[in-house]
């Protein structure tokens, strides 16, 4: 065998040193013509955590010569000044798992497999986190915000981009990117519903009242409190939420105290024995129908229900709501019906659908 030289020994250990180097320092310079899906194929990521470990403002305008870290998130490498800790995180009304993985130090994708959490984009207010390897100077629970954020829908418009409508509430592109698991920000199409967390409810109600007449416009504004439960309800079962919101309208005005002559009850107008079939069917609890919260969460469970049943058809789900589902398995959509489902559909695109 021959004798190995130093030139034979640096050409062994050249992928090892490059190797080294790499995880001690995952940053990529970027080339012309590059663009953040090829980086992150090549690098075996993906763009949300690209624009996320570097706070891009826009995924879509990267430039040559820019640094950009790749693979672990920079907190991530830095000495831990205190002893990690596992904490539990109950979930306030309006938070999402972006800001509370920011909170503690953690990334999105640590707290959704700590979890199981089928979905990022659905959390629910009381739902209890476990946070692992939290530095304990963060292991708090996260401080109430200054002001209420929640959770929007937004439906995708001819034109518009990730920039554009991050802006119009007030939130981050990256936020936007992970709470709807999108592979590339700079492909979205008209029609594409988007979550989009932690919008201040101050823009997302100046995003819906400023297309509503003014006198409805101050009764939705009074009611804000209700508009609050039906967002979250409809986040936590997947329901649009201008959708939820429309047929709560329609129904009573978002008030709980409303009780019509057939005798539905509260916000959602729900009869009794309808009721108690969600609430065993569906909820596996009794729904206390007097109660704003449960008469809401069975509402918006009922319309999910639907939503499922009839593959999203809108027109098929109100009917379901209105005249009940036996009618529309046997009889389609009665006459009576049209006109309660035209207004509901007006309703939706006012509340943003």
């Amino acid at each position: 065998m021959a004798p190995i030289t130093a030139l034979g020994i640096a050409i062994m250990l050249a992928p090892i040193l490059a190797t080294v180097a790499l995880a001690a320092d995952p940053i990529v310079t970027v080339k012309r013509g590059d663009t953040l899906t090829g980086i992150a194929r090549q690098h075996d990521t993906d763009v949300a955590t690209i624009v996320a470990l570097n706070q891009l403002p826009d995924p879509n305008r990267i430039y040559a010569g820019q640094q950009l870290r790749i693979g672990t998130d920079p907190a991530a490498s830095a000495p831990d000044a205190a002893a990690p800790a596992t904490v539990t995180h109950i979930v306030a009304p309006g938070e999402n798992l972006t800001r509370i993985a920011s909170h503690y130090g953690a990334s999105v994708a640590a707290l959704v497999a700590a979890n199981g959490i089928a979905n990022p984009s659905r959390i629910f207010a009381g739902q209890r986190l476990v946070i692992s390897g939290a530095p304990a100077a963060v292991a708090a629970p996260v401080a109430a915000p200054a002001s209420a954020a929640t959770a929007a829908s937004h439906v995708v418009a001819r034109g518009e981009n990730l920039t554009r409508i991050a802006s119009q509430y007030g939130v981050s592109v990256a936020s936007i990117v992970a709470a709807n698991g999108i592979a590339d920000p700079s492909r979205i199409f008209p029609g594409q519903r988007l979550v989009i967390p932690g919008a201040p409810t101050s823009a997302v109600a100046s995003a819906t009242t400023a297309a509503l007449p003014a006198s409805m416009a101050a009764k939705v504004a009074g009611r804000d409190a209700i508009r609050q439960v039906i967002t979250e309800e409809a986040n936590r079962f997947g329901v649009p939420v201008a959708f939820a919101l429309a047929v709560a309208w329609q129904e009573s005005g978002w008030q709980q105290h409303a009780v019509s002559s057939a005798g539905a009850i509260g916000v959602m107008q729900l009869m009794p024995a309808t009721a108690d079939w969600v609430g065993s069917a569906m909820l596996d609890h009794t729904v206390q129908i007097h109660d704003t919260r449960h008469n809401v969460e069975a509402g918006v469970r009922l319309l999910a229900h639907y939503l499922a049943r009839y593959a999203g058809n809108r027109d098929l789900v109100l009917a379901a709501y209105y005249q009940g589902q036996s009618a529309v398995d046997r009889h389609g959509i009665y006459p009576v019906s049209v006109p309660y489902i035209a207004s509901i559909t007006r309703l939706e695109r006012l509340f943003g659908g």
